[in-house]
Formats: structure tokens, sequence, C-alpha cells
């Protein structure tokens, strides 16, 4: 990894996140740079995810959700009255833990985003063009026309990715994208994503240490504490180059969950 700081993407700023009344994140300011791959790792229940979603707005849809504090995107505050939640989603695409390809064929999976945005150029070679970035095209292009469904659970999440590129976002945030996948087809996607990296900026929530280990620029540690009414808040414990994460942190709690004495 280069040592020149890069461009910053977001900068959070005392984030606190909530349901209703009940915190869940409390107090978290960190900055996610450009072209790297930051990794969020934690116990369960830490709220990494909850976390993860506010980048791209995703928990706007959770009525009783609220966020205190600010996050930037690009220096412009992604939670401003003016900012159209819809534009975010596009430019900041997600990837979920489960493969999650519509009941359509394979062609018409990665070309429904740009249908929906009536896109304008050859939709065959965007089709093209985004299944040879998540390396897919080789083994897809003569069954285009099959259902998404007749691909293994691997194929099926480079299917995913392949189509939130296809809208051609400029960040991607990936929740445990390989927790239901098997090795071989995990080591595939942690492949494309240093190879995505040159082009995207990606966030990834992963319970896999040595996952994160393996991909990640920069890693963030999460750890949970109890709160007065018996519930638990998750916080930033600190976050670092990865190597500095795992081979010397700051933290006893870091140092601690790195030598896996909880989570």
């Amino acid at each position: 990894m280069s040592d020149a700081v890069p461009q910053p993407v977001f900068r959070l700023e005392n984030v606190h996140l909530f349901y209703g009344h009940v915190p869940v994140v409390r107090d978290v300011s960190l900055t996610i740079g450009k072209n790297q791959i930051t990794a969020f790792i934690g116990p369960s229940g830490c709220g990494k995810s909850t976390l993860l979603r506010c980048l791209n707005r995703l928990n706007d849809l959770i009525p009783s959700f609220h966020l205190e504090g600010r996050i930037t995107y690009y220096d412009k505050n992604l939670y401003d009255p003016d900012i159209d939640p819809v534009e975010v989603r596009r430019r900041i695409g997600m990837v979920f833990q489960k493969p999650n390809p519509f009941p359509k064929s394979i062609y018409d999976n990665v070309a429904y985003g740009a249908r929906v945005m009536k896109y304008k150029g050859n939709l065959d070679e965007l089709v093209e063009r985004s299944l040879r970035r998540v390396a897919l095209w080789d083994e897809v292009k003569d069954r285009l026309k099959q259902s998404a469904y007749s691909l293994s659970g691997g194929q099926q999440q480079r299917l995913c990715i392949a189509r939130t590129l296809a809208v051609e976002p400029e960040v991607v945030l990936m929740d445990e994208p390989c927790s239901a996948l098997d090795p071989m087809a995990t080591l595939k996607i942690e492949a494309l994503m240093h190879e995505l990296k040159s082009n995207y900026t990606i966030v990834i929530v992963t319970h896999n240490m040595q996952q994160a280990m393996r991909v990640a620029d920069m890693t963030a540690f999460f750890n949970t504490e109890p709160t007065p009414n018996g519930g638990k808040v998750g916080y930033l414990v600190e976050w670092d180059r990865t190597q500095n994460i795992f081979h010397a942190p700051q933290k006893q709690a870091t140092l601690d969950y790195v030598r896996g004495r909880f989570g």
C-alpha cells in the first residue's frame, strides 16, 4: 500500500445512531479514503452493518432510525435536505450478505438498474462489461437467458456485484459478502475486491478477521459496551492501517479481539 494519503471520500464526525430512543452506535469519527478497501470488524451487535448502511442512506427506510452527527461524501453532507437518497444509492452501491439475484435471467439482472435509469448506451455492451469486471463473463456468456438462480452461490454473488457495477457507482459497500460462500468462492470475491479498488472505493463489513487482513488497506475495530437500560451500544475502539490493527494495535481491547480472546 502506498504511503500517500488518499483523497477522503467519507468523513464521519461524531456520528451517533439510534432506533427510536435506543442508541445503537455512539460517537464514531473516521475517514474513508478513495480507492482503498476499508474493513469494519468487531463482535456481533456492535453496529457495523447499521453504520455501513448509513453511508448510502439505506437506514432511511427504517422509520425509527435517526442519526446525529455528520457524514460527508466528498465534503457534501449526505443528510442535507436537498440530497436525493436515490441518487446517493446509485453512486454508492450495496452488496448484501446473502446473494440476492432477482427472479430474472442473468442478462436481465445485470441490465435491471440501467433500464430503470433509462440508460441510453448499448445495453449488451454494458452487460458484457459488467460481467467481465467480476470475472463472470466467460462462465455465463452462453446462457445469459437462463435464470440467475441456475448459478452457484459464488456466481450469484459475483452477479450481484456486476449488477451493482452496471449502474456505474463510485463506491461499493459490502455487508459480509462472503459469509454464505465456500472457501473457493470467497477467494474469488476477495481477488475481485483487489481488482476493483483501482476504480472504486470499497467498504466491507466482515466477521472474518483473516479476510480483513487479506483485503483491507484500513480497518476499523468496533466493540460494545453496556447501556444503563440493560442493552448494549457499539463504539469505535480504533481505526488504522490494517497491519497496525492486527500487529501493533493501540488499544488492549483491539489486541484481545484480534488474538481471539473474545468475539
